[in-house]
């Protein structure tokens, strides 16, 4: 059986790993953006986007909705590279 001080010690180390280490909010309309650097238990870092929307019941109580994407080091470049083409194909068609 696992003591009292090795599950605390657990838990803090899990709660380590998921702690934001630099955190970036953007609100655009109705929708804010969290981009949150994490590190994983190995001390690599990367990158979490969630997408926040509130949305509004029929009794017109409401709650948030969010979506999230998980991005990895190895992963950026090819990741800005096709944002950035979808960014410019959107901005040179969207106004002709």
């Amino acid at each position: 059986m696992e003591s009292v001080e090795s599950m605390e010690e657990n838990v803090s180390a899990e709660k380590a790993v998921n702690d934001v280490i630099q955190s970036k909010t953007i609100r655009a309309g109705q929708r804010t953006y969290f981009f949150d650097v994490k590190s994983t238990r190995y001390g690599e870092y990367y990158l979490t986007i969630t997408e926040s929307k509130k949305k509004y019941d029929a009794d017109g109580g409401f709650h948030y909705e969010k979506h999230k994407l998980f991005l990895y080091p190895e992963d950026f470049e090819k990741f800005c590279t096709g944002m950035q083409e979808m960014i410019d194909f959107i901005e040179e068609t969207s106004f002709e």
